[in-house]
């Protein structure tokens, strides 16, 4: 508001000087004389003033005028001057306008207009790296593969761009399965920016895939190093790739240097049971069967396991049953109530042929939780018992169609696997599997195999007491041989793996 009042009042003080002085001028005599040419012209106090005032403009119209003059003619050379200015301004606001348009048509997934707007957006601010780049994204996203391999290669030769050129070639040989040279180019990536999450977990994946066990824990270093891993997922992580890495060197039969990365690997992470078991293995032959017992506990009381009751029937492999029980109590006092310790117990007094004591092992984990496994054991049971072989079979029937229990199963696509591995089979994803009951799938059988055991429930009824018209002895050992044959590709069996034979 003051601002506004001095403005007002500076304005009229302005028109009041300028009133006074004109009056001024035209009520005082005299003037100015001028002679052109001869003729004189005479001019009086206010006229003069006003020819002042004209000439002073004429003189700043030349300068502006040359001055012009000047700017053109530099303009005509290639010069920068305002004029040029003016242009290029003119230009680059029709090219970011342009770049603008073509950014919002990729992010709709319009290919080709986001190609011709790249394309005149470069036209007008002769900037590649920018225009470059949505011209390669358009031409994935319309399916010119071709065009944007062109595009990516011309990313690498300018060093501000080189990542992004590199980081697309290896996305494209990846949609391509060419896996080596994928890895070659995500190893260029990672050494431009080791810190890039998204390059570090490629290089990981193509790492583990090819079995490249020492450049993936170097990559997972890194992760670590950078920040982009916790560390508890480091030690887990590497002592996968440190199994992986025992697992091959197993393969190539140098036995020493797989005890050594199987130690290694169970000392990063004990809970990790594929490297508990091979460490044990890896103790047993070096003749130390205490150590091998010891980290077989700790494994055990973390993840009761099969394999794990298997390594520790390894131990002392010529025991009978009896002594056998009696050292397995020390491996499962930790964990009574788990089922993989109900169904070992039942197993090993059934070898022991305790059948009795084998029923009170296994309780009625038949009933709460059934698995070919635990319903073969009940079987196996009732069979030595002397129960009918119709009940015998009625179990065997059951276990036809009962869940086969905890598997290796990824927990990223969910695919089951007969055995650990580093990597999923199937989706490729580093230390995913576990060991888990898989999801039920709720599909009937085409086979109609979910009768079975209603239909043994009829025969058994109407069974004759006679022996003679019983189901023979030998159909029952069939029967039981088919669910066992059936079960054969599941690790999950101690029985099968040696763990309560002889």
């Amino acid at each position: 508001m003051l601002w506004s009042l001095i403005k007002i009042l500076v304005f009229v003080a302005a028109v009041a000087g300028l009133t006074y002085g004109s009056v001024y001028l035209l009520e005082s005599d005299g003037g100015v004389m001028i002679t052109v040419s001869g003729v004189e012209y005479s001019l009086g106090p206010f006229q003069a003033a006003l020819a002042l005032i004209a000439l002073v403009l004429a003189v700043w119209l030349a300068i502006k005028l040359l001055g012009l003059l000047v700017a053109v003619l530099k303009f005509l050379n290639g010069d920068e001057t305002a004029i040029s200015r003016y242009f290029d301004r003119n230009r680059e606001q029709k090219g970011y306008r342009a770049l603008a348009e073509g950014l919002m048509a990729l992010a709709s997934g319009e290919g080709r207009l986001a190609m011709d707007k790249a394309r005149r957006a470069e036209r007008y601010l002769k900037k590649p790296e920018l225009t470059n780049l949505i011209t390669a994204q358009a031409a994935e996203m319309s399916g010119d593969a071709r065009k944007a391999e062109e595009v990516y290669k011309t990313l690498l030769k300018d060093e501000s761009t080189r990542f992004v050129g590199v980081r697309g070639l290896m996305k494209q040989k990846l949609a391509e399965g060419k896996t080596e040279v994928a890895l070659k180019l995500a190893e260029t990536a990672f050494a431009l920016k080791p810190r890039h999450e998204e390059v570090q977990d490629m290089l990981l994946r193509l790492q583990t895939e090819t079995k490249d066990w020492a450049g993936a824990r170097g990559t997972l270093s890194a992760k670590l190093r950078h920040g982009a891993l916790p560390r508890d997922v480091y030690r887990r992580r590497d002592a996968v790739l440190a199994l992986g890495e025992a697992e091959d060197i197993l393969d190539e039969s140098s036995s020493i240097e797989a005890r050594e990365r199987a130690i290694e690997a169970n000392r990063l992470s004990p809970d990790l049971i594929p490297a508990a078991v091979m460490a044990a293995r890896g103790y047993i032959d070096q003749g130390k069967p205490r150590n091998a017992a010891r980290l077989l506990k700790k494994a055990w009381d973390v993840q009761p396991h099969p394999d794990l009751a298997a390594a520790f029937a390894a131990i002392v492999p010529e025991e009978t049953p009896e002594a056998r029980i009696k050292r397995f109590k020390g491996l499962i006092k930790g964990s009574p109530d788990h089922s993989e310790t109900k169904m070992l117990m039942a197993e090993l007094n059934i070898a022991a042929e305790d059948f009795p004591e084998a029923r009170r092992a296994l309780g009625d984990l038949f009933e709460s939780d059934p698995t070919q496994r635990s319903l073969t054991i009940m079987a196996a049971i009732e069979r030595g018992e002397g129960a009918s072989d119709a009940v015998v079979k009625g179990f065997l029937a059951k276990a036809l169609t009962a869940p086969r229990g905890p598997q290796w199963v990824c927990d990223n696509c969910h695919n089951i696997h007969a055995a650990w591995v580093p990597t999923c089979e199937n989706c490729h994803s580093f230390d995913t599997l576990s060991w888990v009951a898989p999801p039920e799938t709720g599909t009937r059988s085409g086979t109609g195999v979910e009768m079975l055991p209603l239909i043994v429930g009829a025969l058994d009824d109407e069974a004759p007491e006679d022996d003679e018209d019983q189901v023979p002895e030998a159909e029952v050992v069939d029967a039981e041989a088919e669910v066992v044959e059936e079960e054969g590709s599941d690790a999950a069996d101690p029985v099968e793996s040696g763990a309560v034979r002889q």
